[in-house]
């Protein structure tokens, strides 16, 4: 069990690390399953105007009868991303992204156990920034989840 913490980290790298060990440790036979905890506190890059329009129209294109069908809570947001970049439509890929969990804030069965950082994906430097948070109450989400 590998549990990751996706705070400050710039979605689209992170995902692509997480999908990676996921097809890697498939590809080993492991079966070795994934956590990624604070999902909420995930960074997306650039101009606040491009990444709302962006998300908006992945939210509206389609029907509501038969999709494509996009999250608006920011976990859903973090696992879709990561299922945008391994085969999950075939049955090595479906048993790999099944091992794949992501959650709001840190559950308590996972607070005992060592969190991951992955240092080459954190956001550093960069003056144009959104969290999943933020997009997810863009978005339309009304609930309050984790503050």
């Amino acid at each position: 069990m590998q549990v990751f913490d996706a705070e400050g980290m710039i979605l689209g790298r992170f995902a692509s690390h997480i999908a990676k060990l996921l097809i890697e440790n498939e590809k080993a036979g492991k079966g070795e399953e994934i956590y990624v905890v604070n999902a909420e506190k995930a960074v997306i890059v650039g101009s606040r105007d491009t990444i709302l329009k962006r998300y908006r129209f992945m939210r509206e294109v389609g029907t509501h009868r038969k999709g494509p069908f996009f999250p608006r809570m920011p976990d859903r947001i973090l696992k879709r991303t990561v299922r945008g970049m391994i085969p999950y439509q075939t049955p090595r890929g479906r048993t790999a992204f099944r091992r794949l969990k992501v959650y709001l804030g840190v559950p308590r069965e996972l607070r005992e156990e060592t969190i991951r950082v992955v240092e080459s994906v954190r956001e550093t430097h960069a003056t144009k920034k959104m969290t999943l948070k933020e997009l997810s109450r863009y978005l339309g989400l009304t609930i309050e989840y984790i503050e």
